[in-house]
């Protein structure tokens, strides 16, 4: 049984977390593209055998949960990988920024190779390389300290870039990120389908020939 405790930074009322007037696209708030993501994760691993999943924030993000909250509810959990969905900030309106994964430093549970494998699997969904310095990066944040179990937090994307938000806004952009990380989990503790979802999948691929 894989155990992943899963969140969406911040909450709905968190101060200043939101797409800048400047981007254009009316008033959007950061935990609104977290919980897209969030979402469609915890949706996506409903289809895995022997997976559990702990949702940390609050899923109609009115309430901001504190971060020893989630912290603790993930150390409670003994879950096996802890999750953080974010986006950034810092571009000022200009083009770039890009995917960045935060670890603790010199993490020797989320290693430099869990995150490379993590960040590869996310750009090749996505595509949203940017141009960030570090793009593999480290720091001392609540949700990669605290957490007992390996811990990333990821930023996918930044909310003050132009030609970020660009992808960030499309439709699909929730759903290629949520691949990305579930197929880091079936690379790095080898997850798999239930048998009636690739069953379901099989069927899928049947009708849509017999369409075409």
């Amino acid at each position: 049984m894989l155990k992943i405790a899963i969140d969406s930074g911040h909450g709905l009322h968190t101060p200043g977390k939101e797409v800048p007037s400047y981007i254009g696209l009316g008033k959007i708030k950061e935990w609104t593209l977290n919980d897209k993501i969030t979402t469609k994760l915890i949706s996506m691993l409903t289809q895995y055998e022997d997976v559990k999943v702990l949702r940390l924030d609050d899923p109609t993000g009115k309430k901001d949960v504190s971060l020893s909250e989630r912290s603790q509810k993930a150390n409670n959990f003994k879950a096996d990988i802890c999750i953080s969905n974010h986006h950034n900030a810092g571009i000022g309106g200009k083009n770039g920024g890009g995917l960045v994964i935060y670890r603790y430093p010199n993490s020797t549970k989320f290693t430099k190779n869990m995150q490379r494998l993590l960040y590869d699997c996310l750009i090749a969904e996505t595509g949203l390389k940017g141009n960030r310095a570090s793009p593999l990066a480290e720091s001392n944040l609540h949700m990669v300290r605290a957490p007992k179990m390996p811990a990333v937090l990821i930023e996918h994307g930044f909310m003050d870039s132009h030609s970020d938000m660009a992808e960030i806004k499309k439709e699909d952009f929730s759903t290629k990120s949520a691949r990305g990380i579930v197929k880091f989990l079936e690379k790095q503790y080898g997850i798999k389908k239930k048998k009636e979802s690739v069953n379901q999948l099989d069927l899928y691929r049947v009708r849509k020939s017999w369409a075409d």
